[in-house]
């Protein structure tokens, strides 16, 4: 099952290749709300609703799959170097000066998830590389622009997969499902230094268009591109899921949620779970006007949006004393 807030129309619900309005359905946040006080689940809260005339998913203008009516109590958060593969990339950017200790501060950090990522349910395993995006006024909806701001260095693309979560009243993280996202950061700033990886990721994201509700697939496989004038700049394929990953995603969540603050009782969290996919580490310079597209068969629609970049700064920012 699969959601999606579509422009015009409202909440869709697509099982199979049929997709239907969701009845007397304000937002996919009221639904979760309502499946979080029944008990019984999003799937339950659906079956009570009903479902209403059919929409085309192919022609639809899609707004993000879920939103909250107050943008700045929505979290926008990540993890990285979680993902077999994705160690080498990082640490080509992360590289020391020859003769420097022997392993990278990204490497030991993707080791600590070979050795401990993956603890026995119920038990903690190591923590991962953790990371804030922004809240709800950084999220950009599928189809929109990802813009770079006129400080920036770069804009690149980083096609994952994304938890959305809803806190019910009594602060229990409650899982709505998944989406596919693209995590844009800036990664000429974080190779310049490590320490300026809070820094790049300070950037707008998109998740969506489709929410899958119920368990990830172990194995994900899609592909990512970049689209040029109208043709494929780059391409490669796009691998998730635990199959695929060096820690478990209750791992990830634990180590995201045993924060009290991140236990709000009606606060949304939209939380990136890495990649090894980024045409970064294969010499590709972004320029205003391309498309990055995240196409995952599991998650129906591809997740496209175009490239901009704001004018270039010009000055400090300044700040008025009271």
């Amino acid at each position: 099952m699969h959601l999606s807030t579509v422009k015009g129309i409202g909440v869709v619900v697509r099982q199979g290749d049929e997709a239907r309005v969701l009845r007397n359905t304000a937002s996919v946040y009221e639904l979760a709300q309502a499946a979080i006080r029944s008990g019984q689940g999003i799937a339950a809260e659906i079956g009570r609703r009903g479902l209403g005339e059919t929409v085309d998913l192919t022609r639809a203008t899609f707004e993000l799959p879920v939103s909250h009516p107050d943008p700045a109590h929505l979290h926008l958060t990540g993890t990285g170097l979680t993902h077999l593969g994705s160690a080498s990339a990082r640490d080509a950017m992360h590289a020391k000066l020859e003769g420097a200790e022997t392993l990278t501060d990204s490497m030991k950090m993707f080791r600590m998830g070979l050795e401990g990522g993956r603890p026995a349910p119920g038990e903690v395993g190591a923590q991962p590389e953790w990371f804030y995006k922004g809240n709800g006024y950084a999220a950009v909806a599928p189809g929109a622009a990802l813009e770079a701001p006129g400080f920036a260095e770069d804009g690149g693309e980083e096609p994952e997969i994304a938890g959305i979560y809803l806190i019910g009243p009594d602060g229990t993280p409650h899982r709505i499902g998944w989406a596919l996202g693209n995590e844009f950061s800036d990664h000429v700033t974080e190779r310049v230094n490590y320490l300026w990886l809070a820094h790049s990721k300070l950037r707008v994201a998109s998740f969506g268009p489709e929410i899958l509700v119920g368990d990830l697939p172990p194995d994900v496989r899609g592909h990512s591109r970049i689209l040029r004038d109208g043709k494929t700049l780059w391409e490669k394929p796009f691998l998730s899921g635990e199959a695929n990953m060096s820690h478990t995603l209750a791992n990830l969540e634990h180590h995201h949620f045993k924060y009290a603050i991140f236990r709000q009782p009606g606060d949304l969290h939209v939380h990136y779970f890495g990649t090894a996919t980024l045409s970064f580490a294969d010499g590709i310079k972004t320029q205003a006007g391309d498309i990055f597209e995240i196409e995952v068969a599991d998650f129906g629609q591809p997740l496209r949006n175009t490239l901009t970049f704001a004018p270039k700064s010009s000055g400090a920012t300044r700040v008025q004393a009271l």
